[in-house]
């Protein structure tokens, strides 16, 4: 019996524990994960050889404000394979102040159904409104 190995000696971040994985595909087809020390590293390994995501954190202009870039996040995980193509659309968003926490600067950005949120507050330069 033998396997093939697919992707080998890549850290999981499921947990602190920061487990080294290897996955292999065996000659019945079945894909097995090894070196994981939870249930998390073997669904984490899975994830992503079949659908590697990541998150994503930028930031983008914002006019009036009391600062002049506004840190943002994608709200969950998107495709690596558009990490790039993300960035181009969130380099080209100016705002405006007042921005709350939480606030869609992008929705469905790339239409993924994820959207790019504020990940922080930012309020207009002479404070007259939060």
């Amino acid at each position: 019996m033998s396997r093939e190995l697919i992707k080998e000696k890549f850290t999981c971040v499921s947990c602190p524990r920061g487990c080294k994985l290897s996955v292999f595909k065996e000659d019945s087809g079945e894909i097995t994960v090894t070196g994981n020390l939870c249930k998390g590293g073997e669904l984490y390994a899975m994830q992503e050889i079949k659908d590697p995501r990541r998150n994503i954190s930028s930031t983008v202009i914002i006019e009036g404000g009391v600062l002049s870039s506004l840190p943002v996040k994608t709200s969950s995980p998107i495709p690596k394979a558009l990490i790039f193509d993300v960035m181009k659309e969130i380099n080209t968003v100016k705002t405006q102040a007042p921005k709350k926490m939480g606030d869609v600067i992008i929705e469905n950005v790339l239409n993924t159904g994820i959207d790019i949120v504020a990940s922080r507050s930012v309020r207009i330069k002479n404070g007259k409104a939060d």
